[in-house]
């Protein structure tokens, strides 16, 4: 077990997206020096503010890391578009940055003898047949499907890191993301919490997809991240599970964002995407046995204060 701090050298990829800028603060608060790379495809330079300890590199880590030769203490990959509306537009690039891209983070925490954190994602699930999800389901996924060069490109980054833990002897952790919000959402991402508050706040009709029965579970980033940090900190390899067990319809989700917008706004129903997961929500039990973690940000706290931060944009 590893306390990462003052004097801690920390290289997070797509730091400048949502997960990875809400992880890059919390780092930087611990007192680590950090330094984040991304190509800003997806991620905003807006996310990252200009601090003493913060190095940003504009690059694309599928063609390295150009980061120099001062070793670091950690590697957390967290680059790759994560959104449906990128799964429709650059599957390519999604498919390299979990690959091509994983292996180049790989390679620098062995040639470092960092601890390597891996941004899974509750999608290597699929659209389960179990519910909720524990790490030990293998999942019911599409290899082909329209969601494939996500899902798919997550699964083998898992498998990567596994051999490299095994057969390399590297320090790593596999952490599997479930839904999750909060300020620097892109607004056009296509996820369901950004679409509703940008519908609502500009009085538009919210765009549900199906009859909006299919169920999430929201979890603030600020909770996310604190089990990031937990996971980073600790022995575990897991995979683990992060994220909330409160799980809500998107209908239910939609009529929550117009109560506390205030809008007027009407609610439209539109074919559901393929592939579209019936429901998700985490198993926490290897979360909480092995890390301590619990959620919590209720729910509408966390949506006020991203409702606040969509209307400030």
């Amino acid at each position: 077990m590893t306390t990462y701090g003052t004097g801690s050298r920390i290289l997070v990829t797509g730091g400048a997206g949502l997960v990875g800028s809400h992880l890059v603060d919390a780092l930087l608060a611990k007192g680590c020096d950090v330094t984040a790379v991304d190509n800003f495809v997806t991620g905003s330079r807006e996310n990252l503010a200009a601090h003493p300890r913060l190095t940003v590199v504009e690059a694309d880590v599928t063609e390295g890391l150009p980061v120099g030769d001062e070793p670091f203490d950690a590697v957390l990959h967290f680059a790759c578009p994560a959104s449906p509306v990128d799964f429709e537009t650059i599957p390519l690039e999604i498919l390299r940055v979990d690959s091509i891209g994983t292996f180049h983070a790989l390679d620098r925490a062995l040639a470092d003898g960092a601890r390597f954190l891996m941004a899974s994602t509750s999608e290597v699930y699929g659209d389960p047949l179990v519910h909720p999800q524990p790490e030990s389901y293998w999942g019911n996924v599409n290899p082909i499907g329209i969601r494939s060069c996500y899902d798919e490109a997550k699964r083998f980054s898992e498998a990567a890191v596994a051999a490299y833990h095994r057969h390399k002897g590297l320090d790593a952790a596999i952490v599997r993301i479930f839904n999750t919000y909060g300020p620097r959402m892109r607004p056009d991402d296509g996820r369901v919490i950004p679409n509703f508050i940008s519908q609502a706040l500009a009085g538009e009709p919210l765009t549900i997809h199906g009859d909006g029965s299919q169920t999430r579970s929201l979890c603030y980033v600020d909770d996310l991240v604190r089990g990031l940090v937990m996971l980073l900190e600790s022995d575990a390899y897991g995979p683990v599970n992060l994220g909330t067990e409160f799980e809500l319809t998107v209908r239910e989700m939609a009529e929550i964002i117009l109560r506390l917008t205030g809008s007027s706004s009407t609610i439209e129903y539109t074919d559901r995407p393929a592939d579209d997961p019936e429901r998700r929500r985490p198993d926490l039990t290897a979360a909480r046995e092995l890390l301590g973690y619990e959620p919590q940000v209720h729910y509408e706290s966390g949506l006020k204060t991203t409702i606040d931060y969509f209307a400030t944009r």
